[in-house]
Parts: C-alpha cells; structure tokens; sequence
C-alpha cells in the first residue's frame, strides 16, 4: 500500500469519527442521544428518542460520509478497490471512532451511501431483496441486514471481478459484526420463547 492511499484511508477514517447523530442532537435537541434510548448514535435511535425528523436528517448525514468519501476516492483516480476500502475505512471511523472512545454508530446508513455512490445497481438489488424477504423474515433489521449481505453476490453478477467481490465482503464483514449484538438478541430472544 503506498502513502497517498495510506493517507486516504486515514482521512476516511476521521470523517466516519463525525458522529452526526451526536452533533444533531446537541445543536437541534439540546441532548446528547447516547444518553438516551439504546444509546447508539445512530439514525434508528436518533428517530425512537427524537422523533422522525431527527431519524431522517441523522440517516442523510451519516449517508453523505459514505458518498463523499467514495466520490472523492474515485475524483482522485483510485480504482474500484480501493474505493471500497475507502468505504470500509469511513465505515470504521463510524463504528469505532477514536474521537469518542471507539463507540460509535453501527454503519448502516453510512454503508448505503457509499454504496450507492460505488454502484447503484447493487442498493437496487438489495431493496429489490428487501422486498421479496420480508414478509418471510417478518423483522425490518433482519431482512435489512440480510439484502445488505448479498450485496456482494449482486457485485459480481455485475462485475465478474473476485477482487472487487472479496473486498465487498470485508465490507459486509464489518457491518455485520457492528450488528452482533443485535443478532445474539433476536437468537437468545428466539430461544427464550421456545423453550
């Protein structure tokens, strides 16, 4: 890896540390949302505790990281790779933010909207996805998180490319793991009702 992608990785990783969710409800609220719900300073927890507004502006936000960081990776002319390692950086910065104690969101919106800035086709494929598996799954989390984890299946219907394929996965691999949590619930919850 050389410097200038070094850098950009770096610099990646300090735009995901703006955790819009904090600085909204600080100036808009007056209230620090990790203090608040779930404490997550995340969109989903931004809208429990202030309403649908909060939740929309927070997800646009924390979405403009992923866009900005991708479309400036591939303004500077760094190829289809390290775009995605870009996202995944941002995506790092927002889950375990230096800045505030490496807890942070857990990545969701930033992941669509560097997606949708990588390749649109594959957040089509995903709500596409989300559509058709939710009346089975019966959970806007599960089936979300689901779809997003096909998305590397639908990149390389797309491209064909393994490398671009395997990097898409690490970024899968980091989003599903900021949602641990949250699956060990859903099983444990699972399990408490059937036994």
């Amino acid at each position: 890896m050389n410097v200038g992608i070094a850098i950009l990785l770096l610099a990646a990783y300090g735009v995901g540390n703006l955790l819009t969710a904090t600085l909204i409800g600080r100036h808009l609220f007056a209230s620090d949302v990790r203090s608040e719900g779930s404490r997550n300073p995340g969109a989903r927890n931004m809208g429990r505790v202030f309403g649908k507004k909060a939740f929309v502006l927070t997800f646009v936000c924390d979405a403009l990281k992923g866009v900005v960081v991708v479309l400036v990776t591939r303004w500077l002319g760094y190829n289809d790779i390290v775009q995605l390692l870009a996202l995944f950086a941002v995506m790092l910065g927002h889950i375990f933010p230096a800045a505030h104690r490496f807890k942070g969101g857990q990545g969701v919106s930033t992941f669509i909207g560097g997606m949708l800035a990588f390749n649109p086709f594959v957040v089509g494929q995903f709500v596409v996805a989300f559509l058709v598996l939710q009346p089975f799954l019966k959970s806007f989390s599960a089936t979300g998180l689901t779809a997003m984890s096909l998305s590397p299946v639908f990149l390389y219907v797309v491209t064909y490319d393994q490398r671009q394929t395997a990097t898409c996965v690490l970024v899968i691999a980091l989003l599903l793991f900021a949602h641990r949590e949250d699956f060990q619930d859903r099983f444990m919850n699972k399990d408490s009702r059937t036994s």
